[in-house]
């Protein structure tokens, strides 16, 4: 009985639709049918050579692709005109772009071989399944030293030659940069490769879950701190100035990417937002227990060469500098103050 109540209901929603609501469903479904298993775009961008702009995009694929969209790579080659899906490859499986008679001369067969326009699925927004044809990035400058090449030996047709100059002008533009290199710019893809290796070293080197606490942070290294700073140091008490809580934060900044913050993150806090747990129970005992002990045995040792905490300090940035990745983790500056063994 209910599943028939449930096909009715169903039936007097889809007769409530105006024709243009149930119009949009089916093109939205038929999209989704083709666009299937086709690789996502995972950045998009424009990139900006001159006067010319061109929309650029990162393929979510195991090379991640770099490509310019169809449209925009003929706009940057001095072809005017909207693209068609797949402008399409003639007999001879040569693009619209590379046709002409007197450009064969100077056309390789590895050139031919990547000028087959790639489907792929752009960055819409959640839930857009729609397709969009592109080039890899890496064919623009081989079709544009045709044009080139073509253009200095006199052979282009007189309907051509604004497309050579297009070209030659590109050319001059590539020449301090890779093109693959300024897509991630224009992209963000690079800002993305570096937050994904940042993680991929949290996983390393911190745990979900926390481990019995064992101190890690000897009297050696706090007899050193108090001798450089020139206190007393009494080895029986634990009571020890806040800012060498600071100074503890300071080596996790030096151990790996984006560590102290996700330490922080995990540890359970009282009401007051203190501490109960010591950030070395986070530490994965296969590389991050290791590597601050490593770590920590070179910091003793610029301890035992210097004179002075500036001094040492001086030393510690010079041979451990710290990992910038604020940009990606940021945490809250109000536990620089807390005490982390």
């Amino acid at each position: 009985m209910s599943e028939r109540k449930g096909v009715a209901g169903g039936i007097a929603r889809k007769n409530a639709l105006t024709p243009e609501e149930r119009s949009a469903i089916a093109r939205r479904a038929a999209i989704a049918r083709h666009s299937k298993g086709l690789p996502k775009a995972i950045a998009e961008g424009v990139l900006k050579i001159g006067d010319v702009k061109l929309p650029c995009a990162v393929l979510e694929d195991e090379a991640n692709t770099r490509l310019f969209t169809q449209e925009g790579f003929l706009t940057a080659i001095g072809r005017a005109g909207k693209a068609k899906g797949g402008e399409g490859a003639s007999v001879d499986g040569k693009p619209a772009f590379l046709r002409a008679k007197n450009l064969e001369r100077f056309i390789s067969n590895e050139l031919l071989e990547s000028t087959t326009p790639l489907e792929f699925v752009p960055l819409k927004g959640p839930g857009y399944q729609g397709k969009a044809f592109g080039y890899r990035a890496s064919l623009l400058p081989q079709v544009c030293w045709v044009y080139q090449d073509a253009l200095a030996a006199q052979k282009l047709l007189p309907s051509q030659e604004h497309i050579g100059i297009a070209c030659r002008n590109l050319l001059k533009a590539l020449t301090n940069k890779a093109i693959e290199d300024l897509i991630d710019e224009a992209t963000g893809f690079e800002d993305l490769r570096k937050k994904k290796a940042i993680l991929k070293s949290i996983e390393k080197h911190v745990r979900a879950d926390a481990l019995p606490w064992v101190s890690m942070f000897d009297l050696e290294f706090y007899r050193h701190i108090f001798r450089l700073n020139g206190w007393p140091f009494n080895p029986e008490s634990t009571a020890r100035p806040g800012v060498i809580g600071h100074w503890t934060n300071d080596i996790y900044d030096r151990l790996a990417p984006g560590v102290r913050g996700a330490l922080h993150e995990r540890v359970r806090r009282n009401e007051r937002g203190k501490p109960t747990q010591k950030l070395t129970q986070y530490l994965t005992p296969e590389e991050g227990k290791p590597r601050l002990k490593e770590l920590l045995e070179g910091v003793k040792v610029l301890m035992k060469l210097s004179k002075t905490w500036p001094d040492f300090m001086s030393k510690l940035n010079e041979i451990y500098p710290r990992y910038d990745d604020t940009l990606y983790l940021p945490f809250n500056d109000s536990q620089a103050s807390i005490g982390t063994d």
